[in-house]
């Protein structure tokens, strides 16, 4: 895939998000994983979890570090590079 593809897409990580909080047991919810970025330092506005994962939204490096923490996932899974 071209970085140029496709120029709506605003982040990598979306799918990836939405694959890591379905496969946890139990599954984690937006709702969940919002709350454990606040607990890591990362305050979203409650619409940004579901804007990520349909890739309308950057995001940051900070915030891409946190989020693999909060799902327990590596940061190269998330960009899909493992």
């Amino acid at each position: 895939m071209s970085f140029a593809a496709d120029k709506l897409q605003r982040n990598l990580i979306g799918e990836k998000v939405r694959q890591a909080r379905h496969k946890s047991k139990p599954k984690i919810t937006q709702t969940d994983l919002l709350a454990r970025l606040a607990v890591r330092g990362i305050e979203l506005e409650k619409t940004s979890v579901s804007k990520i994962e349909a890739k309308t939204r950057p995001v940051t490096d900070i915030e891409l570090i946190a989020i693999a923490d909060a799902l327990g996932v590596s940061i190269l899974w998330l960009l899909g590079k493992e």
